[in-house]
């Protein structure tokens, strides 16, 4: 689906961004405007154009609160934290180290927490024990009245945020009962860029100690955690669930049984036989060239990222790295009813959704494609939201009734 760009990533990128209108995280009107002035692939006016309208928004809202406008001024600081984190996105040279990336993730973190703050339901910041340090995250309330409750627990993916989940799967949950429990882990939002913890596959080891909040939490009903995963986190939780069991559903938005497969799909075949064989020699000068200014935009943004957020030490260091995140000889393990999502037209993990299916052999597995006749063919149905949400919430509602 093209939309407003040719770039292909910068197409997408906006598209993601838009998408979370349908809850207040963006306004339609700014996303042209702000698009107007950006350059076809050109990575520096998206930040700039980007980060004057989070800049300009965020005025907006802070006026608003100061002068006791509470509704506006949480309306405009969720599109501005949307924003901040649309602007960072492609500051992927060296992330680590870059002052920039810091301030636009701390903005955008500050604003939706402002906002947040302002919502006509509880939420509550949480720090979630997890080895020698602790994970940040939000448990969004129905109401306030402490009862047990279905609870939805948010695992972002690749580059996703704490603050998207709200967008993501949040106030879809909200408005039909479930409380939500979300996080950052290792390779995420702040837990990357402030605690510099990385990705690892085996993330059970991040859930288990998650699952062990959520129990310990009066408002959320121990027989009724859901595990959903966003992009990359569609492989996390469902790794999570081969091994914790006390866990009533899964929905894997969208269905990943091996993540290394998004590589496989950017890079040439003898480039990965050279991997392959630890011919570093060869293999990171080529990556080193592909990630240069003039190859394509979503494959230099991949590779760095990785670098970064799976810690690896060059490009081939990180392809090899992604071959761990797989589900072959876990799947049969997963037991919890399953809801696969799939989108027809995904430009990253296409056909992965199936695999995971023919997977499960132990567990109650439905898969569902989304299309491009819907608008909902996108990763993660990008820009089809509500329709994406209908078709999880319905099945959850029904999935958790049948077992009840």
């Amino acid at each position: 689906m093209k939309f407003l760009f040719d770039n292909e990533s910068f197409s997408f990128e906006t598209l993601r961004t838009a998408g979370f209108a349908n809850y207040g995280g963006a306004d339609l009107g700014e996303i042209i405007a702000t698009a107007r002035n950006i350059t076809e692939g050109d990575e520096e006016s998206w930040h700039r154009s980007w980060k004057a309208t989070a800049e300009r928004v965020r005025g907006i809202g802070e006026r608003a609160l100061a002068d006791g406008h509470r509704v506006s001024a949480r309306e405009a600081l969720l599109r501005a934290s949307n924003y901040y984190r649309t602007a960072e996105f492609f500051l992927r040279e060296n992330p680590a180290a870059d002052p920039e990336v810091t301030l636009l993730s701390t903005r955008s973190r500050d604003a939706f927490a402002t906002a947040a703050g302002l919502f006509d339901m509880p939420v509550e910041a949480v720090d979630i024990p997890y080895e020698d340090t602790t994970l940040p995250g939000y448990l969004y309330l129905v109401d306030g009245s402490g009862t047990p409750r279905p609870t939805v627990v948010y695992t972002s993916g690749y580059d996703s945020t704490l603050e998207e989940s709200y967008f993501a799967v949040g106030a879809a949950a909200l408005r039909r009962g479930y409380h939500v429990l979300a996080f950052d882990g290792p390779g995420q939002g702040a837990v990357l860029r402030e605690q510099k913890l990385v990705f690892r596959p085996d993330w059970e080891a991040v859930t288990t100690p998650v699952v062990d909040y959520a129990v310990s939490r009066p408002e959320i009903a121990g027989d009724g955690i859901v595990l959903f995963g966003y992009s990359l986190g569609g492989y996390l939780v469902a790794r999570s669930a081969a091994f914790e069991h006390r866990v009533a559903a899964l929905i894997l938005d969208d269905g990943v049984h091996d993540f290394h497969a998004a590589f496989d799909r950017m890079l040439p075949p003898a480039l990965e036989r050279w991997i392959d064989e630890e011919r570093d020699d060869v293999a990171v000068p080529v990556l080193t060239m592909l990630s240069g200014t003039g190859t394509g935009t979503q494959v230099r943004w991949a590779l760095r990222n990785g670098v970064w957020a799976m810690g690896a030490a060059s490009f081939a260091d990180l392809v090899r790295k992604t071959r761990a995140y797989t589900l072959d000889g876990i799947a049969d393990r997963i037991t919890a009813p399953t809801l696969i999502m799939d989108a027809e037209n995904d430009q990253f993990l296409k056909g992965q959704p199936h695999l995971v299916e023919k997977a499960l052999t132990n567990a109650s597995a439905t898969l569902v494609t989304l299309t491009e006749a819907e608008g909902a063919d996108e990763h993660c149905h990008m820009g089809a939201m509500g329709r994406a949400h209908q078709v999880m919430f319905d099945w959850l509602d029904s999935t958790l009734a049948a077992t009840a």
